[in-house]
Protein backbone atom coordinates (compact mmCIF):
# COMPACT_ATOMS: atom_id res chain seq x y z
CA UNK A 1 0.00 0.00 0.00
CA UNK A 2 4.72 1.94 -0.16
CA UNK A 3 3.49 5.52 0.57
CA UNK A 4 3.21 7.53 3.22
CA UNK A 5 0.46 9.98 4.47
CA UNK A 6 1.96 12.64 6.06
CA UNK A 7 0.52 16.42 5.26
CA UNK A 8 -0.68 16.14 1.64
CA UNK A 9 0.51 12.75 0.92
CA UNK A 10 -3.11 11.88 -0.05
CA UNK A 11 -1.95 8.86 -2.82
CA UNK A 12 -1.25 5.87 -0.65
CA UNK A 13 -3.02 2.24 1.03
CA UNK A 14 -5.21 0.89 -2.28
CA UNK A 15 -3.56 2.58 -4.78
CA UNK A 16 -0.30 1.46 -4.22
CA UNK A 17 2.83 0.96 -2.21
CA UNK A 18 6.16 2.87 -3.23
CA UNK A 19 8.80 1.86 -1.18
CA UNK A 20 12.70 4.02 -0.66
CA UNK A 21 15.90 3.14 -1.29
CA UNK A 22 16.71 2.93 1.95
CA UNK A 23 13.99 0.50 2.83
CA UNK A 24 14.65 -2.33 5.47
CA UNK A 25 12.59 -5.61 5.21
CA UNK A 26 9.97 -4.37 7.52
CA UNK A 27 8.96 -1.90 5.21
CA UNK A 28 9.66 1.63 6.03
CA UNK A 29 8.45 4.29 3.61
CA UNK A 30 9.30 7.37 1.56
CA UNK A 31 7.08 9.87 2.74
CA UNK A 32 6.28 11.71 -0.62
CA UNK A 33 4.93 8.85 -2.11
CA UNK A 34 5.62 8.33 -5.99
CA UNK A 35 9.63 8.93 -6.09
CA UNK A 36 11.21 6.49 -8.63
CA UNK A 37 13.00 3.55 -7.35
CA UNK A 38 15.26 1.75 -9.56
CA UNK A 39 15.38 -1.86 -9.71
CA UNK A 40 18.41 -2.02 -8.45
CA UNK A 41 20.14 -5.49 -8.78
CA UNK A 42 18.03 -7.33 -11.07
CA UNK A 43 20.12 -9.68 -12.45
CA UNK A 44 21.50 -10.65 -9.04
CA UNK A 45 18.29 -11.56 -7.90
CA UNK A 46 17.55 -13.98 -11.16
CA UNK A 47 15.03 -11.78 -12.22
CA UNK A 48 13.92 -11.96 -15.86
CA UNK A 49 11.90 -9.14 -17.46
CA UNK A 50 8.80 -9.79 -18.83
CA UNK A 51 9.02 -10.45 -22.73
CA UNK A 52 6.12 -10.11 -25.15
CA UNK A 53 3.45 -11.91 -25.51
CA UNK A 54 1.36 -14.30 -22.76
CA UNK A 55 2.95 -16.89 -20.71
CA UNK A 56 4.23 -19.99 -23.12
CA UNK A 57 4.12 -23.97 -22.79
CA UNK A 58 6.39 -26.35 -23.76
CA UNK A 59 6.36 -30.25 -25.24
CA UNK A 60 6.33 -32.05 -21.76
CA UNK A 61 3.42 -30.31 -20.61
CA UNK A 62 5.19 -27.33 -18.66
CA UNK A 63 3.51 -23.62 -18.78
CA UNK A 64 5.56 -20.70 -18.05
CA UNK A 65 3.47 -17.74 -16.50
CA UNK A 66 4.34 -13.98 -16.09
CA UNK A 67 3.99 -12.68 -12.87
CA UNK A 68 4.99 -8.28 -12.08
CA UNK A 69 4.47 -6.08 -9.05
CA UNK A 70 5.99 -3.14 -7.81
CA UNK A 71 8.32 -2.62 -5.13
CA UNK A 72 12.06 -2.56 -4.45
CA UNK A 73 14.64 -4.81 -4.09
CA UNK A 74 13.49 -6.34 -0.80
CA UNK A 75 10.44 -7.30 -2.21
CA UNK A 76 11.69 -8.87 -5.00
CA UNK A 77 14.31 -11.29 -2.85
CA UNK A 78 11.01 -12.32 -0.95
CA UNK A 79 9.02 -12.98 -3.61
CA UNK A 80 11.73 -14.90 -5.90
CA UNK A 81 12.12 -17.10 -2.95
CA UNK A 82 8.48 -17.81 -2.46
CA UNK A 83 8.38 -18.40 -6.26
CA UNK A 84 11.73 -21.00 -6.10
CA UNK A 85 9.47 -22.96 -3.46
CA UNK A 86 5.96 -22.64 -5.65
CA UNK A 87 8.16 -24.09 -8.23
CA UNK A 88 9.33 -26.60 -6.38
CA UNK A 89 5.72 -27.92 -5.40
CA UNK A 90 4.17 -27.01 -8.79
CA UNK A 91 7.25 -28.41 -11.45
CA UNK A 92 5.20 -28.31 -14.52
CA UNK A 93 4.22 -24.42 -13.67
CA UNK A 94 7.73 -22.21 -14.19
CA UNK A 95 7.23 -18.14 -13.27
CA UNK A 96 9.00 -15.19 -15.57
CA UNK A 97 9.04 -11.98 -13.35
CA UNK A 98 9.27 -8.54 -13.60
CA UNK A 99 9.08 -5.45 -11.30
CA UNK A 100 9.53 -1.51 -11.40
CA UNK A 101 9.25 1.07 -8.72
CA UNK A 102 5.20 1.94 -8.32
CA UNK A 103 5.06 5.09 -11.30
CA UNK A 104 7.03 3.18 -13.81
CA UNK A 105 5.19 0.01 -13.25
CA UNK A 106 1.76 1.41 -13.85
CA UNK A 107 3.47 3.19 -16.98
CA UNK A 108 4.40 -0.05 -17.97
CA UNK A 109 1.32 -1.86 -17.75
CA UNK A 110 -1.16 0.68 -19.02
CA UNK A 111 0.73 0.11 -22.18
CA UNK A 112 0.67 -3.54 -21.40
CA UNK A 113 -3.18 -3.58 -21.06
CA UNK A 114 -3.73 -1.28 -24.03
CA UNK A 115 -1.61 -3.80 -26.39
CA UNK A 116 -3.77 -7.16 -25.35
CA UNK A 117 -0.12 -7.82 -23.56
CA UNK A 118 -0.62 -7.68 -19.52
CA UNK A 119 0.92 -10.19 -16.96
CA UNK A 120 -0.66 -13.02 -16.30
CA UNK A 121 -0.30 -12.45 -12.83
CA UNK A 122 0.15 -8.98 -11.52
CA UNK A 123 -0.13 -6.92 -7.34
CA UNK A 124 -3.12 -4.66 -8.05
CA UNK A 125 -5.23 -2.42 -6.20
CA UNK A 126 -9.23 -1.11 -5.09
CA UNK A 127 -8.31 1.95 -7.02
CA UNK A 128 -7.43 0.32 -10.33
CA UNK A 129 -10.05 -2.47 -10.33
CA UNK A 130 -12.99 -1.19 -11.88
CA UNK A 131 -10.79 0.69 -14.29
CA UNK A 132 -9.29 -2.13 -15.96
CA UNK A 133 -12.54 -4.80 -15.48
CA UNK A 134 -14.19 -1.62 -17.78
CA UNK A 135 -11.16 -2.21 -20.15
CA UNK A 136 -11.61 -6.11 -20.00
CA UNK A 137 -8.42 -6.79 -18.80
CA UNK A 138 -9.13 -8.77 -15.09
CA UNK A 139 -10.04 -12.27 -15.32
CA UNK A 140 -13.21 -13.02 -13.12
CA UNK A 141 -11.26 -15.65 -10.73
CA UNK A 142 -14.66 -16.99 -9.49
CA UNK A 143 -14.82 -19.89 -12.12
CA UNK A 144 -11.39 -21.07 -10.97
CA UNK A 145 -13.36 -21.19 -7.27
CA UNK A 146 -15.84 -22.81 -8.60
CA UNK A 147 -13.69 -25.34 -10.13
CA UNK A 148 -11.23 -25.73 -6.75
CA UNK A 149 -8.32 -24.34 -8.23
CA UNK A 150 -8.43 -21.27 -5.36
CA UNK A 151 -9.67 -21.22 -2.03
CA UNK A 152 -11.31 -17.71 -1.18
CA UNK A 153 -11.92 -19.11 2.64
CA UNK A 154 -9.29 -18.43 5.72
CA UNK A 155 -8.94 -14.94 5.51
CA UNK A 156 -8.53 -12.30 8.13
CA UNK A 157 -11.83 -10.00 9.20
CA UNK A 158 -13.58 -10.35 5.71
CA UNK A 159 -10.75 -9.33 3.65
CA UNK A 160 -12.09 -11.91 0.99
CA UNK A 161 -14.78 -9.50 -0.03
CA UNK A 162 -12.18 -6.93 -0.96
CA UNK A 163 -11.71 -7.62 -4.39
CA UNK A 164 -15.42 -8.28 -5.78
CA UNK A 165 -16.11 -5.85 -7.48
CA UNK A 166 -19.86 -6.21 -9.40
CA UNK A 167 -20.52 -9.67 -8.63
CA UNK A 168 -16.66 -10.72 -9.97
CA UNK A 169 -13.91 -11.82 -8.20
CA UNK A 170 -10.71 -9.75 -9.74
CA UNK A 171 -8.65 -9.84 -6.73
CA UNK A 172 -7.38 -11.45 -3.79
CA UNK A 173 -5.86 -9.57 -1.05
CA UNK A 174 -2.28 -10.55 -0.23
CA UNK A 175 -1.75 -8.34 2.99
CA UNK A 176 -3.91 -5.66 4.58
CA UNK A 177 -3.59 -2.22 6.95
CA UNK A 178 -5.99 0.26 8.11
CA UNK A 179 -5.43 3.51 8.52
CA UNK A 180 -4.41 4.73 12.56
CA UNK A 181 -2.84 7.82 14.17
CA UNK A 182 1.21 7.40 14.81
CA UNK A 183 1.81 9.24 17.82
CA UNK A 184 5.38 10.72 19.38
CA UNK A 185 5.24 8.43 23.08
CA UNK A 186 7.54 10.84 24.98
CA UNK A 187 6.23 14.22 23.67
CA UNK A 188 1.90 12.85 24.36
CA UNK A 189 3.78 11.28 27.81
CA UNK A 190 4.91 14.78 29.02
CA UNK A 191 2.04 16.78 27.79
CA UNK A 192 -0.08 13.79 29.75
CA UNK A 193 -2.05 12.62 26.82
CA UNK A 194 -3.46 9.12 26.35
CA UNK A 195 -5.59 8.27 23.41
CA UNK A 196 -8.26 5.65 23.75
CA UNK A 197 -10.56 3.64 21.68
CA UNK A 198 -14.01 6.43 20.93
CA UNK A 199 -12.28 9.25 21.94
CA UNK A 200 -13.45 12.57 19.72
CA UNK A 201 -12.62 15.00 17.46
CA UNK A 202 -12.99 17.24 19.94
CA UNK A 203 -10.93 15.18 22.69
CA UNK A 204 -8.11 15.34 19.58
CA UNK A 205 -8.14 18.91 18.90
CA UNK A 206 -8.00 19.28 22.35
CA UNK A 207 -4.88 16.95 23.04
CA UNK A 208 -3.01 19.03 19.80
CA UNK A 209 -3.31 22.28 21.64
CA UNK A 210 -2.45 21.09 25.07
CA UNK A 211 0.86 19.87 23.16
CA UNK A 212 1.15 23.48 21.62
CA UNK A 213 1.06 25.02 24.41
CA UNK A 214 3.12 22.48 26.56
CA UNK A 215 5.53 21.07 24.54
CA UNK A 216 5.85 24.21 21.67
CA UNK A 217 5.29 21.90 19.04
CA UNK A 218 2.41 21.45 16.30
CA UNK A 219 0.23 18.31 17.33
CA UNK A 220 -0.02 16.87 13.95
CA UNK A 221 1.75 16.85 10.57
CA UNK A 222 -1.31 18.18 8.46
CA UNK A 223 -4.57 15.85 9.04
CA UNK A 224 -7.05 17.51 6.50
CA UNK A 225 -4.56 16.54 3.49
CA UNK A 226 -4.37 13.34 4.05
CA UNK A 227 -7.30 11.62 1.38
CA UNK A 228 -7.89 8.29 3.20
CA UNK A 229 -8.52 9.85 6.41
CA UNK A 230 -10.73 12.39 4.95
CA UNK A 231 -13.07 9.53 3.17
CA UNK A 232 -12.85 7.68 7.53
CA UNK A 233 -14.40 11.52 8.38
CA UNK A 234 -16.78 11.44 5.84
CA UNK A 235 -17.85 7.29 6.39
CA UNK A 236 -18.25 8.77 10.12
CA UNK A 237 -20.80 10.68 8.86
CA UNK A 238 -22.93 8.29 6.35
CA UNK A 239 -21.29 9.72 3.58
CA UNK A 240 -17.78 8.10 1.58
CA UNK A 241 -14.80 9.49 -0.77
CA UNK A 242 -16.06 7.47 -3.08
CA UNK A 243 -19.53 5.89 -3.83
CA UNK A 244 -19.65 2.96 -6.71
CA UNK A 245 -19.64 5.46 -9.59
CA UNK A 246 -18.56 8.76 -8.39
CA UNK A 247 -17.74 11.24 -4.96
CA UNK A 248 -19.89 10.37 -2.29
CA UNK A 249 -19.65 13.82 -1.21
CA UNK A 250 -19.98 17.63 -2.11
CA UNK A 251 -18.27 21.12 -2.49
CA UNK A 252 -19.35 22.11 0.61
CA UNK A 253 -18.10 19.18 2.48
CA UNK A 254 -14.47 19.62 1.46
CA UNK A 255 -14.59 23.34 1.50
CA UNK A 256 -15.59 22.73 5.47
CA UNK A 257 -12.58 20.16 5.60
CA UNK A 258 -9.86 22.15 4.34
CA UNK A 259 -10.66 25.59 5.78
CA UNK A 260 -10.98 23.97 9.23
CA UNK A 261 -7.37 22.26 8.11
CA UNK A 262 -6.16 25.82 7.62
CA UNK A 263 -7.41 27.19 10.77
CA UNK A 264 -5.20 24.74 12.50
CA UNK A 265 -2.23 25.63 10.84
CA UNK A 266 -2.56 29.10 11.30
CA UNK A 267 -2.76 28.63 14.89
CA UNK A 268 0.14 26.09 15.15
CA UNK A 269 -1.99 23.33 15.66
CA UNK A 270 -1.26 21.61 12.57
CA UNK A 271 2.81 22.08 11.22
CA UNK A 272 3.36 24.98 8.53
CA UNK A 273 2.80 23.01 5.39
CA UNK A 274 5.76 25.02 4.01
CA UNK A 275 8.22 23.15 6.65
CA UNK A 276 6.75 19.80 5.97
CA UNK A 277 7.31 19.69 2.52
CA UNK A 278 11.11 21.42 2.98
CA UNK A 279 11.84 18.14 5.59
CA UNK A 280 10.50 15.72 2.79
CA UNK A 281 11.11 13.02 2.79
CA UNK A 282 11.60 12.70 6.42
CA UNK A 283 8.44 12.83 8.38
CA UNK A 284 6.91 15.73 10.29
CA UNK A 285 6.90 13.57 13.12
CA UNK A 286 10.15 11.65 12.76
CA UNK A 287 11.96 15.33 12.40
CA UNK A 288 10.28 16.81 16.04
CA UNK A 289 8.32 19.41 14.00
CA UNK A 290 4.62 17.52 14.85
CA UNK A 291 3.76 14.90 17.55
CA UNK A 292 1.86 13.01 15.53
CA UNK A 293 0.37 12.22 12.00
CA UNK A 294 -2.19 9.93 10.75
CA UNK A 295 -1.16 7.31 8.19
CA UNK A 296 -1.58 3.24 7.16
CA UNK A 297 -0.87 1.22 10.35
CA UNK A 298 1.88 -1.14 8.47
CA UNK A 299 4.16 2.24 7.51
CA UNK A 300 4.74 2.90 11.28
CA UNK A 301 7.85 0.80 10.75
CA UNK A 302 9.52 3.79 9.00
CA UNK A 303 9.60 6.40 12.33
CA UNK A 304 12.14 4.21 14.39
CA UNK A 305 14.66 4.22 11.83
CA UNK A 306 14.20 8.62 10.83
CA UNK A 307 13.89 9.53 14.33
CA UNK A 308 15.02 9.49 17.80
CA UNK A 309 12.07 9.53 19.90
CA UNK A 310 9.44 6.30 20.76
CA UNK A 311 6.37 6.05 18.40
CA UNK A 312 3.28 4.30 18.78
CA UNK A 313 0.03 3.46 17.12
CA UNK A 314 -3.63 5.10 18.43
CA UNK A 315 -7.13 5.12 17.74
CA UNK A 316 -8.16 7.19 14.60
CA UNK A 317 -10.72 9.82 16.32
CA UNK A 318 -14.32 10.04 16.49
CA UNK A 319 -17.53 11.88 16.08
CA UNK A 320 -19.66 9.91 18.09
CA UNK A 321 -17.48 8.13 20.01
CA UNK A 322 -17.54 4.82 18.38
CA UNK A 323 -17.40 4.75 14.33
CA UNK A 324 -14.33 5.09 13.51
CA UNK A 325 -15.26 4.49 9.89
CA UNK A 326 -12.17 2.25 9.04
CA UNK A 327 -11.60 -0.64 6.77
CA UNK A 328 -9.17 -3.17 6.36
CA UNK A 329 -7.60 -1.87 3.14
CA UNK A 330 -5.34 -4.52 0.55
CA UNK A 331 -2.98 -4.91 -2.30
CA UNK A 332 -3.74 -8.19 -4.40
CA UNK A 333 -3.09 -10.21 -6.65
CA UNK A 334 -5.07 -10.18 -10.21
CA UNK A 335 -5.28 -12.17 -13.16
CA UNK A 336 -5.36 -11.20 -17.04
CA UNK A 337 -8.33 -11.71 -18.72
CA UNK A 338 -6.27 -12.66 -21.72
CA UNK A 339 -3.88 -15.47 -19.89
CA UNK A 340 -3.89 -18.97 -21.67
CA UNK A 341 -3.78 -20.81 -18.51
CA UNK A 342 -6.13 -19.64 -16.07
CA UNK A 343 -5.80 -22.71 -13.96
CA UNK A 344 -2.11 -22.25 -13.41
CA UNK A 345 -2.86 -18.81 -12.67
CA UNK A 346 -5.22 -19.43 -10.06
CA UNK A 347 -2.94 -22.33 -8.93
CA UNK A 348 -0.31 -19.58 -8.14
CA UNK A 349 -2.55 -17.07 -6.66
CA UNK A 350 -3.27 -19.84 -4.32
CA UNK A 351 -0.36 -20.75 -2.95
CA UNK A 352 0.84 -17.07 -2.58
CA UNK A 353 -1.81 -15.90 -0.43
CA UNK A 354 -2.24 -19.16 1.50
CA UNK A 355 0.91 -21.53 1.89
CA UNK A 356 2.57 -20.58 5.62
CA UNK A 357 5.94 -20.68 4.38
CA UNK A 358 4.89 -17.98 1.65
CA UNK A 359 3.72 -15.85 4.91
CA UNK A 360 7.03 -17.05 6.74
CA UNK A 361 9.00 -15.52 3.66
CA UNK A 362 6.96 -12.43 3.16
CA UNK A 363 6.11 -11.30 6.35
CA UNK A 364 4.48 -7.97 6.28
CA UNK A 365 6.52 -6.46 3.48
CA UNK A 366 2.84 -5.99 1.69
CA UNK A 367 0.65 -5.30 4.91
CA UNK A 368 -0.14 -7.42 7.51
CA UNK A 369 -0.99 -11.36 5.86
CA UNK A 370 -4.65 -11.72 4.78
CA UNK A 371 -4.82 -15.40 5.48
CA UNK A 372 -5.18 -16.86 9.02
CA UNK A 373 -2.84 -19.75 7.71
CA UNK A 374 0.20 -17.22 6.68
CA UNK A 375 -0.67 -14.75 9.96
CA UNK A 376 -0.41 -17.78 12.24
CA UNK A 377 2.53 -19.38 10.28
CA UNK A 378 4.50 -15.72 10.72
CA UNK A 379 5.09 -14.14 14.29
CA UNK A 380 7.05 -10.79 14.38
CA UNK A 381 9.76 -10.56 16.72
CA UNK A 382 10.45 -6.77 16.19
CA UNK A 383 8.55 -4.18 18.61
CA UNK A 384 7.85 -2.02 15.78
CA UNK A 385 5.70 -5.00 13.41
CA UNK A 386 4.26 -6.63 16.75
CA UNK A 387 2.54 -3.38 17.46
CA UNK A 388 1.20 -2.79 14.47
CA UNK A 389 -0.38 -6.91 14.37
CA UNK A 390 -1.65 -5.87 17.89
CA UNK A 391 -3.29 -2.80 16.63
CA UNK A 392 -5.06 -4.64 14.09
CA UNK A 393 -6.16 -7.15 16.32
CA UNK A 394 -7.26 -4.45 18.66
CA UNK A 395 -9.16 -2.19 16.68
CA UNK A 396 -10.98 -5.47 15.02
CA UNK A 397 -11.72 -6.88 18.54
CA UNK A 398 -13.61 -3.11 19.13
CA UNK A 399 -15.75 -3.72 16.10
CA UNK A 400 -15.26 -0.77 14.10
CA UNK A 401 -14.14 -2.63 10.99
CA UNK A 402 -16.33 -1.85 8.20
CA UNK A 403 -17.34 -2.97 4.62
CA UNK A 404 -14.42 -0.81 2.45
CA UNK A 405 -15.23 2.02 0.51
CA UNK A 406 -16.19 1.06 -3.59
CA UNK A 407 -13.73 2.60 -5.47
CA UNK A 408 -15.21 3.67 -9.45
CA UNK A 409 -13.87 3.90 -12.92
CA UNK A 410 -11.01 6.39 -12.67
CA UNK A 411 -10.32 6.68 -8.89
CA UNK A 412 -6.79 6.65 -9.16
CA UNK A 413 -6.91 10.08 -11.22
CA UNK A 414 -8.85 11.43 -8.74
CA UNK A 415 -6.44 10.43 -6.04
CA UNK A 416 -3.87 12.14 -8.28
CA UNK A 417 -5.74 15.03 -8.50
CA UNK A 418 -6.40 15.38 -4.63
CA UNK A 419 -3.06 15.21 -3.91
CA UNK A 420 -1.49 17.28 -6.41
CA UNK A 421 -4.05 19.94 -5.72
CA UNK A 422 -3.98 19.83 -2.21
CA UNK A 423 -0.46 20.13 -1.98
CA UNK A 424 -0.34 23.27 -3.59
CA UNK A 425 -3.09 24.30 -1.65
CA UNK A 426 -0.63 23.66 1.20
CA UNK A 427 2.18 25.80 -0.03
CA UNK A 428 0.12 28.21 -0.85
CA UNK A 429 -0.03 28.72 -4.24
CA UNK A 430 -3.71 28.43 -4.47
CA UNK A 431 -6.85 29.52 -2.66
CA UNK A 432 -9.13 26.99 -0.35
CA UNK A 433 -12.04 27.84 -2.51
CA UNK A 434 -10.23 27.39 -6.30
CA UNK A 435 -8.98 24.43 -4.82
CA UNK A 436 -12.06 23.05 -4.21
CA UNK A 437 -13.59 23.88 -7.51
CA UNK A 438 -10.42 22.69 -9.47
CA UNK A 439 -10.69 19.27 -7.50
CA UNK A 440 -14.02 18.63 -8.21
CA UNK A 441 -14.05 19.75 -12.21
CA UNK A 442 -10.88 17.15 -12.37
CA UNK A 443 -12.99 14.47 -10.85
CA UNK A 444 -15.68 14.91 -12.80
CA UNK A 445 -13.49 13.93 -16.06
CA UNK A 446 -11.77 11.53 -14.52
CA UNK A 447 -15.09 9.87 -13.47
CA UNK A 448 -16.32 10.33 -16.35
CA UNK A 449 -13.91 9.13 -18.32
Amino acid sequence: MDTPVGCFDARVGCAGYVRRTTVRASGRVDRRGLLKITGGSVAALGLTAAGCGTGGGSADGTVTIRYAWWGADDRAKRINESIALFEKKHPKIKVKTDFQDYVAFWEKFQTQAAGGNSPDVFQCALAFLRKYDKRGVLLDLKQQVDAGHLKMTGFRSGLEKVGEVDGKLLGVPVGSNTMSLVIDEKVFKKAGIVPKQGWTWDQYFAALKKIRDTQHRAGDSGYFGVMYLYDLYLRQQGKAFFTEKGLGFDESDLREWWADGYDAVRSGLVADPKKVVQVAPKSAVSDGMAASEFTWDNFSVRYDSEGDSTYGLAPVPTTDGKKTGQYLSSLMLSASARTKYPQQVAQFIDFMVHDPEVGKIMGYDRGILATEAQYAAFRPSDPVNKAIAAYEEKTAAAGVFGPITPHPAGADTVEAAFLRIGTDLGVGKTKTADAVRQFFSEAKSALAG
